[in-house]
C-alpha cells in the first residue's frame, strides 16, 4: 500500500486551526478542488460516525466520496476512512486520512496530512493532486508559510 504526507505551517495557533479543519461550516472554505462546487452531505469531522461528500466539477460531473470518522482528539488530530464511488455508486478501495495540528517551534502550528493505505502510486499522485487543490484553498484562509 503506498501513502502521502502534506505539511503546512500556519501563523493561526492550532485549535484555530483545528476548528477550520473539523467544523461543517469551515470545512466548506476549503474541501474539494478548486473550481468545484462541494455538497457537503455529512461533512463533519467534530464527531464519530459516516461522513460523505460530492464534488461537483464545471462540467457537471459528479465525485462521490464517503466514510466512517475513526477518531476525534481536540484540539490534536482527527481521522477518517476515505472511498471514492464509481459512477454505479459502489464504493471503491477504502484508505485512511489523518489530519493533525500541533504547535510550531517557531509560532504558529504545524499542519501535517497523511493519506495512507493507497492501492498504488497512481493514486498516490491523484490524491496528491486533489489534497494539493484543497491545501491551496486552506492556505488561503490562514495566509500561510510553508
Amino acid at each position: 500500500m503506498a501513502e502521502l504526507t502534506l505539511t503546512r505551517h500556519y501563523a493561526a495557533p492550532p485549535d484555530k486551526v483545528f476548528e477550520v479543519l473539523t467544523r461543517p461550516e469551515l470545512i466548506l472554505k476549503w474541501w474539494g478542488h478548486e473550481g468545484m462546487m462541494v455538497e457537503p452531505d455529512r461533512l463533519d469531522f467534530t464527531r464519530l460516525g459516516p461522513w460523505g461528500s460530492v464534488l461537483v466539477a464545471s462540467d457537471g460531473g459528479r465525485y462521490k466520496m464517503t466514510g466512517q470518522v475513526t477518531h476525534v482528539d481536540p484540539p490534536r488530530s482527527v481521522g477518517f476512512t476515505w472511498a471514492w464511488h464509481d459512477d454505479a455508486d459502489r464504493r471503491g478501495v477504502e484508505s485512511h486520512v489523518t489530519l493533525s495540528v500541533e504547535p510550531h517551534p517557531e509560532g504558529g502550528t504545524l499542519f501535517r496530512l497523511s493519506h495512507v493505505d493507497l492501492p498504488d502510486d497512481a493514486a498516490v499522485q491523484t490524491q496528491t493532486g486533489g489534497w494539493t487543490s484543497c491545501l491551496r484553498r486552506l492556505d488561503a484562509i490562514f495566509s500561510t508559510n510553508h
